[in-house]
């Protein structure tokens, strides 16, 4: 089912990431780190479906999209970026596989932190953010997507790492094996892995390798 909605507002979070805010339809219904598919509504990109998170809590009036913007190629990000408010998007049903089933950790790399921003705005909302930990990495201190929010719901259960930016004051190992055996405390927890396809793939397998049950190690399949 596909519906067309206006952009109400946008502004920055990062040098390269935006928010969307957009209307909400009647009725329309998500579950936090849920996704969609967008396209925007002109004739040469009405055909382009991309996926996108809600970043905005389920019981908000309208729906957020925090989206990272790829200057470097001419594509739908790029072209989202140009965008102005009162353009209009196509907006489909809510579709995931990432979902909260209880108290773990959050591995995000990049852009991969879009469904857990809903899913740690939810429960803090709540009062039920407490036995969850966040790492977090990005390649320089700018590229960490709402920062000063995730700090404020985690506390000091939010770790940025840092790979590339050797004068970063955040901490600068790499999320593998060793950071795991160092940082989690608790195999038996949930854990929720998003960012690009070959940090999930390994960062999925060394988990398991290291004593977490299969079906308590959730992504986007």
């Amino acid at each position: 089912m596909e519906q067309i909605v206006r952009i109400l507002d946008i502004h920055n979070v990062t040098h390269n990431v935006k928010q969307f805010i957009v209307e909400k339809p009647d009725g329309f219904t998500f579950t936090p780190g849920q996704a969609t598919e967008l396209s925007i509504n002109q004739p040469q990109w009405e055909g382009q479906r991309n996926p996108f998170t809600f970043t905005c809590l389920a019981d908000q009036h309208y729906l957020e999209f925090t989206i990272k913007i790829y200057n470097d190629h001419p594509g739908v990000t790029n072209h989202l970026g140009e965008l102005e408010v009162g353009d209009e998007l196509i907006l489909r049903e809510a579709w995931g596989a990432i979902e909260y089933k209880g108290p773990g950790y959050f591995i995000a790399g990049g852009a991969g932190i879009t469904p857990f921003i809903a899913i740690l705005r939810h429960l803090n909302q709540q009062g039920a953010i407490a036995d969850n930990k966040l790492f977090f990495s990005n390649k320089t201190d700018q590229d960490i997507i709402l920062a000063d929010e995730l700090k404020g719901i985690l506390g000091e259960n939010a770790l940025f790492t840092i790979t590339n930016q050797k004068d970063s004051t955040h901490d600068q190992r790499r999320i593998n094996e060793d950071f795991l055996k160092a940082e989690v405390k608790d195999f038996n927890k949930h854990f929720y892995v998003c960012g690009p396809d070959a940090m999930v793939q390994e960062i999925t397998g060394i988990l398991e390798k290291l004593g977490a049950k299969a079906d308590a190690v959730i992504f986007e399949k």
